[in-house]
């Protein structure tokens, strides 16, 4: 067989692949005589209940293992990379790409630009379809890989060319076509650029969305995310909240359309839009169940409401006043959220004056001051801004400040060089009703003595929404 092969660099404990003896530096060439590809290929023929593995053992030696197991019962093994091959790398040169507005010197998995429809069903990361063959739409209608999130931006072809500077990035929407036909469904999204897919240029996509329905599910609206570090890039300003107030309006035509036609509203726009103009965050059952959430949109709804519901049940135990701890805490956000985050824990004070609450929201001065989202705040703008202020007995930071599974914040400095600095210990919590409660609590449980200790929404080093 001409396939090298994929390494197996563990084994699960208990597995099926620890009763056969596959050991690790083994490498899986097939299954069922297919020659695996990637992990589509792996998952799709290792669910049958008869199987058959064939490895290269660490002596070289080639064994097929007939194995008879449970249907979709896992085998145990664990592969080098997570896609059992390289990264799609993006080959766009969008005008609105974060990644081209990063500074120089920070590590380098920051500055990778992925575009790649596996990353998108098992991570949820959004794709172009820029540098997708008709034979890797094929693969993901044949395996039924659904749903797939797509970054549309616009259906006006030659717009959509020159925002993503890719002379195929017109002709590659008729793969949504195919997907659509092929039962597979589509979560779309539009990074929204001012002078360039506003105004009737948005009204023209929000109206052909219809063409994709009902296999498209949900398209979230967001502002571009704009950094100091533009020089050299397509000019592009940021959205006035006036701005953001209109097109809160002009959406909110098209949700009331797609909503009488088709039993969903369709469209969201994400809570920036709301929280920059001012305008009253929608009820939750304006989300339909939140289908966009990590992107941003239903955060600041669901936040609001599950602290209320947790709150609530916190004061009907008698026990909750002995729960809390009495000190002062310096809660650490965003300046989006900023306000909506004070007015939520400041109920904690008013009802338990012993536990005092106080929110900062951070002003982004490694970014430039229009990044004002949470999940891009760095531990040198905290120690910088909280340096020579009372901050209580400990400071509560979210886990989206973190790299996913560990305590590094994008600028690489760590939870200990805050500790360090400031003489403050840090409590890290979840942007939930609940976790911003039981932070303050004496049971909380430091994050290195968890099981777990980074439970985070989003993934890798993508913290934009």
């Amino acid at each position: 067989m001409k396939n090298k092969g994929h390494l197996i660099v563990a084994v699960d404990k208990g597995s099926i692949a620890e009763e056969l003896g596959i050991e690790p530096g083994s490498k899986l060439i097939a299954v069922n005589d297919t020659i695996i590809e990637d992990v589509f290929d792996y998952r799709y023929l290792s669910q049958d209940e008869n199987i058959v593995l064939t490895v290269i053992d660490t002596n070289g030696e080639e064994w097929d293992y007939d194995i008879e197991k449970d249907y979709g019962e896992e085998v145990g093994l664990v592969f080098e990379g997570g896609l059992m091959s390289d990264y799609h790398h993006c080959c766009n040169k969008c005008v609105f790409c974060f990644i081209d507005q990063l500074p120089p010197g920070m590590r380098k998995t920051l500055y990778f630009k992925d575009d790649d429809a596996r990353l998108s069903f098992l991570q949820g990361n959004y794709i172009t379809l820029t540098n997708m063959s008709d034979k890797d739409i094929e693969r993901i209608c044949f395996y039924k890989l659904s749903p797939i999130n797509i970054s549309i931006h616009t259906l006006n072809k030659e717009l959509r060319v020159k925002m993503l500077n890719n002379k195929k990035a017109g002709e590659a929407l008729r793969h949504i076509r195919t997907l659509v036909d092929a039962g597979i469904e589509i979560n779309g999204q539009i990074v929204l650029c001012k002078g360039y897919n506003d105004g009737a240029e948005l009204d023209y996509t929000l109206e052909h969305l219809e063409d994709y329905m009902p296999g498209l599910k949900s398209l979230s609206i967001v502002p571009i995310g704009i950094t100091k570090y533009r020089e050299g890039l397509a000019p592009i300003e940021p959205f006035t909240g006036e701005e953001c107030g209109q097109i809160i309006t002009q959406i909110d035509k098209y949700r009331k359309y797609y909503r009488e036609k088709y039993g969903t509203a369709l469209v969201y726009a994400s809570d920036e839009f709301y929280l920059n103009s001012g305008t009253p965050i929608p009820p939750a059952e304006e989300y339909e169940g939140f289908p966009q959430i990590e992107n941003g949109v239903g955060m600041t709804r669901s936040l609001i409401d599950e602290f209320n519901e947790a709150f609530e049940e916190f004061n009907k135990n008698p026990d909750s006043a002995n729960r809390l701890m009495k000190c002062k805490f310096t809660f650490v956000t965003g300046k989006a959220i900023e306000n909506t985050l004070r007015n939520l824990v400041s109920q904690i004070t008013e009802k338990y004056p012993f536990c005092q609450t106080e929110v900062v929201g951070i002003r982004n001065d490694f970014f430039g001051e229009k990044i004002t989202v949470a999940g891009l705040v760095t531990a040198q703008d905290i120690i910088k801004q909280l340096k020579d202020r009372d901050n209580g007995d400990f400071l509560v930071l979210p886990t989206c400040m973190l790299r996913a599974g560990e305590d590094v914040f994008l600028d690489d400095l760590k939870i200990s060089d805050i500790e360090t600095t400031l003489q403050k210990n840090v409590r890290i919590v979840k942007s939930n009703g609940v976790s911003l409660i039981n932070v303050l609590c004496t049971d909380y449980v430091p994050i290195h003595e968890r099981e777990v200790p980074y439970e985070q929404a989003d993934s890798g080093d993508s913290r934009q929404a």
